[in-house]
């Protein structure tokens, strides 16, 4: 069972209770994220993510590190382009102290000088650690490029340059204006009762900021582009996109499904077609990415230096097929039972089902149930696939980025879609 609750405070509290499981995971989720900085911020909600476990007024981080140990539970947190998470996976019966640990972390930060310098050198070496991973390098350099311009595209560490300037009094006044209750959703899935967590997070969140300043931006604008950077590497990597829906599209199940059938599994077309057939990539698949106001779907394929032509051809050629031929039927039941398996499993711990409920939260101010959300996958008609190829599709929206050692140069014929 779902609940959804306001606070007084403004915070928003979800919880769903599993009384076959003894785990409760809890998350604090942070309605912002790299898309609402400005550029001198780039990277600075990140940044904050990691000074909030390098202690508290009260505790320090080995305080924190011990808490969390001495009851085997699990505490992690993520930065993403539009919120934040803090989380915690513990047994049931440790749930109070898990609110407590996550309300202290998030309202109590020190943000000490020694502390912000020492983190200053670990985030510059994950900025370098993406540089030195070709197949994450050539998704950042496309999403830059892509929405070029505009803060989707930034990468969310930031650059050397921005998180070098960082001070504590920085980081205090973008800690002050984003950390306040209606930025912040907590929701919990596991062996409990809402009653008795609405308690915990009201005592523990009463203090939080009641208000917080409007932010708004505008839509980003796609300008398709063909970026090539020479690398010293094994193989050549290659990135294609187009627009694609937001979270809360009314089509955003057709895309699914078409992605599932473009790239999304062992059985897809591109994995049959360029790894099984002609053996010319390991890694290669599509993938959806949706955000509040916009999206993308971007193909992957990481190849032999003078197999790229060949490997664009063959991704151009799909999309091209999927606009103009109907998805058969039994490859199209594949695809929707593929999806509905997927999303079921993935929806068997207390951790998954949290985030889903935070998630939900933030892109649709409502929950889907199961069953909900498997019927719109149900309804999901060849046509519909065919409808939404030929709108993502149309001439002249693909982009792409290639990253490889002298790597071929790829014109916009190559990318035309008919």
């Amino acid at each position: 069972m779902v609940t959804r609750e306001v606070l007084d405070t403004g915070l928003r509290l979800i919880t769903e209770s599993m009384p076959h499981v003894r785990s409760v995971s809890i998350g604090v989720w942070l309605m912002r994220g790299s898309r609402h900085e400005t550029n001198d911020q780039s990277g600075i909600a990140h940044f904050v993510e990691h000074m909030l476990f390098k202690g508290t007024a009260t505790r320090t981080a080995e305080d924190i590190a011990q808490t969390i140990d001495s009851i085997g539970g699990q505490l992690d947190a993520f930065t993403a382009k539009e919120y934040a998470s803090y989380y915690i996976k513990v047994l049931d019966e440790h749930l109070p102290l898990a609110v407590d640990l996550l309300s202290d972390i998030v309202m109590n930060p020190r943000f000490s000088e020694d502390e912000l310098e020492r983190e200053k050198k670990v985030i510059l070496e994950e900025i370098k650690m993406v540089e030195d991973t070709p197949d994450d390098l050539v998704h950042e350099l496309f999403t830059q490029h892509f929405w070029e311009g505009h803060p989707l595209g930034r990468p969310i560490l930031g650059t050397k340059e921005t998180v070098e300037s960082f001070t504590p009094d920085v980081l205090r006044e973008y800690f002050r204006a984003a950390y306040a209750a209606p930025n912040l959703i907590v929701s919990a899935a596991g062996n409990i009762d809402h009653a008795q967590v609405r308690d915990l997070v009201n005592r523990a969140f009463q203090s939080l900021p009641r208000s917080a300043p409007q932010y708004s931006d505008a839509v980003p604008r796609v300008v398709p582009q063909v970026v090539v950077r020479s690398k010293e590497l094994e193989q050549s990597h290659l990135c294609l996109g187009t627009g694609s829906y937001p979270q809360n599209h009314d089509d955003r199940y057709v895309s699914y499904i078409m992605n599932t059938v473009l790239g999304g599994s062992m059985s897809s077309r591109l994995f049959q077609n360029v790894r099984e057939k002609r053996g010319l990539a390991y890694a290669v698949f599509s993938g959806l990415s949706a955000y509040r106001d916009t999206g993308n779907i971007t193909i992957y394929a990481g190849c032999a230096n003078e197999a790229v032509t060949e490997v664009v051809a063959l991704c151009v050629d799909e999309l091209r097929t999927m606009k103009n031929t109907l998805v058969p039927g039994a490859e199209l039941r594949r695809a929707k039972d593929h999806l509905k398996g997927s999303l079921m499993l993935s929806l068997e711990n207390t951790a998954s089902r949290m985030s889903h409920l935070a998630r939900q939260e933030i892109y649709f101010d409502r929950h889907f149930g199961l069953d909900e959300t498997l019927a719109g996958v149900e309804r999901v008609s060849a046509d519909d696939v065919q409808r939404v190829a030929r709108d993502l599709f149309a001439n002249g929206s693909l982009a792409a980025t290639v990253l490889g050692p002298s790597p071929a140069e790829v014109t916009r014929a190559q990318l035309d879609l008919g």
